[in-house]
């Protein structure tokens, strides 16, 4: 492959929390590849929990901080499909529509001898984020030094990192922490929780069990064990106490090790302090974040329970609805930061995103890319993350109208049109919402079939000028073995 300025630097692909399979190394030897635990499923997840051999015979032991537990698990590739344990974070779609486009590009992963500029980085996400922040060092390098090692333009190659929700966090610790930034040229965030996520505390004290039906399998304890997804929790202050907030350090979050919510805060506020001490680390930064979606912000504590808001008092800056908008602008930055680019979108879709690929491929290619066109309207939707088979999916949208100016743009439709598809692009549903005087409306779906579907809320034609918006949904099977 020819080298020109648009590829000549490595590109490194970091997935979300649970966006890497896992397997295990056998007693005989075999890879872990051929032993997988947390891989794709034709969408049935409740295989995943309820098989011998599941995630949740994985759980970390006590005390485990930045270390690996020696118990022969090792992260293999990228998740292709949708992914979720249920109650921990939101359901994912995978990545290879975004690999796809990388390769599109002209991007490819090395292969026996020859050198490449295309690195899938799985990782094992139930580990701290600071170990697999250092062990990236160890994947990217030696590549980086064989792309450099053809001479000429490849000389000054460095590192690119696109990395959707978590692996962002993972890539900032490489980046500030390990050295990374001696040979990294930009970080291209997709969603990533900078400032952590308000649902990553609702759901750590509260369990897993909350909105899963009759699932009888206890995650709570698995979830618990995990130094990520405590890492995800939020560093800005977001507990109400009074009029005012709290951070997580500053009171007590039930349920949780104390010492686990303190290493939590540390790893961000080391993250911070080491960005505020470099001058080019702002510089390198491109953040692309969902907004416009309802996400809950802050957290209310009561009787060893968590309930969650989707404001600060009075105010909702909305985000992607997993991470809001105050988690997901880092850099010290305001909400209107230039260094962010602001996608209406669902988190689980971000990095599937058509808009999302197109700054992408700017940022990569440095050549001006043709926009799709931002249509005028935006619309929120509210997707459940799981029901049980044979209840109804209802899925509420709303079309955004401004307080004081009235409908954005044209103003919004009359209806929008909700549909499902599933895992195969089937279409397993599709309603027309009258949305109104109100601007809002409901779709429900009855009679779905067991699995993880994508709903899809548009305009009913390309000229109503709505900004689509995705999510992922599970239907758990009502007869799922306990």
């Amino acid at each position: 492959m020819g080298a020109n300025q648009s590829n000549a630097d490595v590109v490194v692909v970091l997935p979300g929390i649970m966006g890497s399979t896992l397997g295990v190394r056998g007693r005989d030897g075999s890879p872990a590849a051929d032993n997988l635990f947390w891989a794709p499923s034709g969408g049935a997840v409740w295989k995943l929990l309820t098989r011998r051999d599941s995630i949740l015979d994985h759980e970390l032991p006590e005390g485990i901080g930045d270390a690996h537990p020696e118990d022969g698990v090792e992260p293999v590739a990228l998740m292709p499909d949708v992914h979720a344990i249920p109650g921990i974070w939101t359901p994912l779609k995978g990545y290879d529509v975004l690999v796809d486009h990388l390769r599109s590009l002209g991007y490819r992963e090395p292969t026996g001898d020859r050198p490449g500029n295309l690195v899938l980085a799985p990782y094992d996400w139930r580990l701290s984020n600071r170990f697999n922040g250092e062990r990236l060092g160890t994947l990217v390098e030696p590549v980086l030094d064989r792309w450099r090692a053809q001479g000429g333009h490849y000389a000054d190659a460095r590192l690119v990192f696109v990395c959707h929700s978590m692996g962002g966090l993972v890539a900032r610790w490489y980046v500030e922490k390990r050295g990374g930034h001696e040979v990294t040229r930009k970080l291209i965030t997709l969603g990533t929780p900078w400032r952590g996520a308000t649902n990553a505390v609702e759901q750590l004290v509260n369990g897993v069990r909350k909105g899963v039906g009759p699932l009888s399998i206890n995650l709570t304890s698995f979830a618990r064990s995990l130094p990520s997804l405590h890492q995800l929790m939020p560093e800005f202050a977001c507990i109400a106490n009074g009029s005012g907030y709290l951070k997580t350090t500053e009171t007590t979050v039930p349920e949780l090790r104390t010492e686990m919510v303190a290493d939590a805060m540390a790893f961000h506020t080391e993250l911070q302090e080491a960005e505020r001490g470099r001058a080019d680390s702002r510089g390198m930064a491109h953040l692309v974040v969902g907004i416009r979606q309802p996400t809950n912000t802050t957290v209310r504590f009561a009787d060893g329970r968590a309930t969650v808001s989707e404001s600060f008092g009075a105010e909702n800056d909305y985000g992607d609805g997993t991470v809001p908008l105050a988690g997901a602008i880092g850099h010290d930055e305001r909400l209107d930061t230039n260094i962010a680019v602001r996608v209406p979108e669902n988190h689980s879709a971000l990095q599937c995103n058509r808009f999302v690929l197109d700054q992408v491929q700017e940022l990569l290619t440095a050549k001006p890319v043709r926009r799709r066109d931002l249509s005028s309207v935006s619309v929120r939707a509210r997707v459940p993350d799981l029901v049980v088979e044979g209840e109804s999916l209802d899925v509420d949208v709303d079309t955004e109208v401004d307080a004081e100016t009235g409908p954005l743009g044209a103003g919004p439709p009359s209806s929008l049109e909700v549909t499902v598809h599933s895992e195969q692009g089937t279409v397993l549903g599709r309603e027309v919402v009258s949305v109104g005087g109100e601007g809002s409306g409901r779709a429900s779906f009855r009679d779905l079939p067991p699995g993880t579907h994508t709903v899809t809320i548009s305009g009913t034609s390309p000229s109503a000028g709505v900004r689509p918006v995705t999510s992922s949904t599970m239907i758990w099977p009502g007869d799922a073995p306990a």
